[in-house]
């Protein structure tokens, strides 16, 4: 599976996912002093500059957050 992918020192797919979803959550539902836009653009560099340790663009992390919140 795509989420168990070993990006950078033993964190996978998942790991990045699940550091990143709660704050990207209150972002997205309002309750957050950030403003957001709902592209794809926006959450690639979003997530880029928030990663823990490593901030190079991660496709299945993107994708997962695009499917989430911009495609309804």
């Amino acid at each position: 599976m795509y989420k168990d992918r070993i990006i950078y020192e033993g964190w996978r797919v998942s790991d990045f996912i699940a550091n990143l979803e709660p704050t990207l959550d209150l972002i997205m539902s309002g309750r957050s002093y950030i403003k957001c836009e709902r592209s794809k653009e926006w959450i690639k560099k979003w997530c880029m500059d928030n990663q823990p340790g490593y901030k190079k663009y991660i496709p299945e992390v993107v994708n997962y957050f695009v499917n989430k919140y911009v495609k309804k």
